[in-house]
């Protein structure tokens, strides 16, 4: 592989020490928040939200994923454990963004199912969504519902389009597979499943898809942060508020503390991104922090009915 026969240069060592001081300086600006909008939800479902950073082609590299499970966390949980690492391997092979994301969510997809064989089993899925974030390109895999959201100039660039039944393509692609769209509390695929592309179940192929689909964005002087987030936040925030409540965020302009009645027996489902410092310090960005949790709570506060995930990462560049 390309990344073996690049260690055998010369000048790899130096190459990479430089490129790894840079990545200190990025970790200043990386955060994510992931909090349950229910408690009680952890029965049915679970929602994953991880930050991972590595070096490819020399090109530091940025991956960034949310899931929103359904069913139970089985699926949700496989994919955690293993999509980031598929993609990763993927990648190493070659640089064509889109069959590399195709892959590893086709892989990920056919490894997922529960150990236990139950029929249960078949209808437990999550959505996926994945972006890699390098110097020049925001590279997005959605598979779903989840969402992810550009804020450029100050205003929000969707980098994904929601995986709805209704949506006119995907119920094209549902009837030609022999399937229906019916509408029971919202459109629904076969009337259960509220969204059309999914990890998972699979008591719905061919009329649910888990192949993701992939938009690659060149990157601007202009664009300020990236929001990923569960259709939680999104059922009930809009894209320019969301981009809003960051923006503000990032710009010093709101210091948000958790009341108790949030944090209270919710010990262990907020999660913040970081990374050891140059002087081994741990490092995280309090502003992503903030507008992480502040989107997290304006979703609470609106009634959210569903669990709310959200990353935000400042892709302002350090001067």
């Amino acid at each position: 592989m390309m990344m073996v026969r690049r260690k055998s240069h010369p000048s790899f060592d130096e190459e990479a020490e430089t490129e790894q001081k840079k990545l200190e300086i990025e970790l200043r600006k990386r955060a994510l928040e992931s909090l349950k909008a229910k408690k009680d939800c952890l029965l049915h479902a679970a929602n994953f939200a991880s930050l991972n950073i590595y070096l490819l082609y020399l090109l530091i590299v940025s991956q960034l994923l949310v899931y929103d499970g359904h069913g139970c966390s089985h699926v949700a949980t496989r994919c955690r454990e293993r999509l980031h690492e598929l993609v990763k391997e993927e990648l190493e092979c070659e640089q064509q963004w889109k069959s590399a994301m195709e892959r590893s969510f086709n892989v990920v997809g056919a490894n997922c199912r529960c150990d236990l064989q139950s029929p249960e089993c078949d209808a437990v899925g999550s959505t996926a969504v994945v972006s890699i974030v390098t110097s020049d390109k925001i590279v997005v895999a959605n598979c779903g519902d989840s969402r992810a959201v550009l804020c450029r100039k100050g205003k929000p660039v969707p980098l994904s389009s929601d995986h709805k039944p209704d949506r006119p393509d995907e119920l094209d692609r549902i009837q030609e597979a022999g399937g229906r769209v019916i509408y029971w509390d919202g459109p629904r695929v076969l009337g259960v499943l509220a969204m059309s592309r999914s990890i998972g179940d699979t008591y719905l192929k061919p009329y649910v898809s888990c192949e993701p689909e992939v938009t690659v964005t060149d990157r601007t002087v202009d664009d300020e942060c990236l929001i990923i987030a569960s259709d939680g936040l999104w059922d009930v925030v809009s894209n320019d508020t969301a981009c809003r409540v960051a923006r503000m965020c990032l710009r010093g302009k709101v210091d948000v503390r958790a009341p108790p009645c949030l944090v209270k027996g919710m010990e262990g489902e907020v999660v913040v991104g970081s990374t050891k410092g140059g002087e081994g310090g741990e490092i995280s960005d309090k502003a992503c922090s903030d507008a992480s949790l502040l989107l997290t709570k304006l979703a609470l506060a609106r009634h959210s009915t569903d669990n709310v995930s959200v990353v935000v990462v400042d892709l302002k560049r350090a001067t």
